[in-house]
């Protein structure tokens, strides 16, 4: 059952939604499909070799105007010199305001709290961390709550709080009553444990990352404009419980100490043509050990685990659990004991990744983090593509990049060690069980530029990134590793998103680089 706090049915006049309803049936008319205008090549190209694609909409079809945004467009044109990864930059860093933020309102209970619904891309739904990572790359021209981005990071928060009081164990939502806009509900067949309502939820996968997203997106907020007030005015205190009450009850092993088996809080079963569709074990997933780390059965992908213990989930959640319990101890109303049961979680989270995440790798012994574990001993060695990974683990803030159980890891994770590591003349980068092997994601190479202070290795990596769009100049979600022209997915906000961030923080720490030519002929000269 919910929490009481969570008992919540948002109405809202029938005039109101009329009225929402022509109006987005209007700029519908009048713009076209940005699902297909993206598999299609449009005028200007860029000047160098690779003639990227123009990708973004007409200002009056944009979702949202930014000059903040349009400024930092603007200063990357000056800051790079090669045409094609400025016409990248250009088409990605936008694509958010541009094509993703399907409504901006107001809750019809509160005229104060404001609501955004982002969608994911080609896929008409709001995923928790989807969202989270397509709104983040902003916090880099975000100043303070008065700046026009702000309303859309606050209009995220809330919209994500709500859904996460609501239903925490679900990942992906429909449109909420106060938009007006037609709700699809999913026609998938599905058995979940606890229940939902299939007029909010669009899937319940359980992923772990998606309460890291909301935490890491809070945190962001907070730290550039300091606005503690806004944590405290709606349902974000709440949702940071409801979190707690599922990660606490997913911490629990799958036998008590007397050996009596112990129910799972959540279950999960589908009608599929993939095994990663579904959990086994009658929905149950994989037995587990207690170890102090929180289960997730489903890993960012929307795969479904081997073994529950994701460890970049539990990084990610122990890491923002930490720093966002600053919030709550600045808030006068906080629940008491709030932020010390955030740090107590974060601490014992972080103790069994140590114990149990660090496991000796294929490469010489060395000790390096498993992707998944069980904690009977069960493990899994990879890496996915999907943030959080192994190889993002710096990027979100848990360990330094020079850690040296977090190098060992690396030099594992971009190897023919990695199962799901693609190679070829197009892109090298990790894959995911998510598409087949030998498909590279453009979205870990950016990663892995990222996560690394090699020039060499950066301009590599963007390099291959560059000439893997099959001249849309849009990042795909993935490539065939000898074919540019095979890919998936057109329209991958998220993906478009990881790229504008890697440029803003390259300007900031590597600005040297961005004045590289990436044109084929220069290729080798460094």
């Amino acid at each position: 059952m919910l929490p009481r706090y969570a008992r919540q049915l948002v109405m809202v006049t029938a005039t109101a939604i009329a009225g929402l309803v022509a109006q987005t049936a209007a700029a519908a008319a009048s713009c076209p499909s940005y699902s297909s205008y993206s598999q299609s090549r449009h005028e200007p190209y860029s000047t160098g070799a690779f003639q990227l694609s123009y990708q973004r909409p007409d200002p009056a079809c944009r979702t949202f105007n930014s000059t903040a945004v349009e400024a930092a467009i603007a200063r990357m044109q000056n800051l790079t010199t090669d045409p094609d990864l400025f016409r990248l930059f250009e088409n990605t860093y936008a694509n958010t305001l541009d094509t993703a933020i399907k409504w901006r309102g107001v809750a019809a209970n509160n005229s104060d709290e404001e609501l955004a619904f982002i969608i994911t891309g080609d896929i008409d739904a709001m995923w928790i961390r989807d969202s989270a990572n397509q709104v983040a790359p902003y916090r880099s021209v975000l100043t303070s709550r008065d700046d026009e981005l702000a309303s859309v990071f606050r209009g995220a928060i809330n919209m994500q709080a709500r859904f996460l009081v609501l239903s925490p164990y679900c990942n992906a939502f429909l449109p909420p009553p106060e938009s007006g806009l037609p709700i699809n509900p999913n026609t998938a067949v599905y058995s979940v444990t606890p229940p939902y309502d299939h007029n909010v939820v669009f899937t319940c996968n359980f992923e772990l990352d998606d309460f890291g997203a909301f935490l890491q997106l809070s945190h962001d907020y907070y730290e550039t404009t300091g606005d503690v007030d806004f944590f405290g005015r709606f349902q974000w205190t709440a949702a940071v419980q409801s979190i707690l009450e599922a990660a606490d009850a997913l911490r629990k092993p799958t036998y008590a100490a007397d050996g009596a088996w112990v129910p799972p809080v959540y279950t999960f079963s589908s009608q599929t043509m993939t095994a990663f569709g579904t959990l086994g074990n009658n929905g149950m997933g994989y037995p587990v050990n207690d170890t102090g780390m929180v289960r997730s059965p489903f890993r960012p992908s929307d795969d479904s685990a081997l073994y529950d213990f994701q460890i970049p989930a539990n990084m990610m959640f122990s890491r923002y659990l930490d720093s966002t319990a600053v919030i709550v101890d600045r808030l006068p109303n906080a629940p008491a004991g709030l932020a010390a049961q955030m740090r107590d979680m974060a601490a014992g989270i972080r103790s069994g990744i140590d114990e149990f995440g660090v496991v000796d790798g294929p490469l010489g012994g060395e000790r390096m983090y498993a992707y998944e574990v069980d904690g009977f001993g069960g493990r899994n060695l990879m890496d996915d593509a999907n943030i959080p990974s192994l190889l993002s683990a710096p990027s979100l803030g848990y360990l330094p990049a020079n850690d040296s159980v977090y190098q060992a890891t690396r030099r594992f994770v971009l190897s023919r060690a990695n199962p799901w590591w693609c190679q070829g003349p197009v892109l090298n980068a990790v894959g995911s069980p998510h598409v087949k092997p030998g498909a590279a994601w453009p979205m870990a190479a950016i990663m892995r530029a990222m996560t690394s202070d090699d020039d060499n290795e950066i301009i590599d990596s963007i390099w291959q990134v560059l000439q893997s769009t099959d001249r849309l100049g849009l990042i795909h979600e993935s490539i065939n590793s000898f074919d540019a022209t095979q890919w998936t997915r057109s329209w991958f906000g998220w993906g478009n998103a990881v790229f504008g961030q890697m440029m803003m923080e390259l300007a900031e720490r590597k600005p040297e680089l961005l004045k590289e030519s990436f044109q084929p002929r220069h290729r080798g000269s460094r």
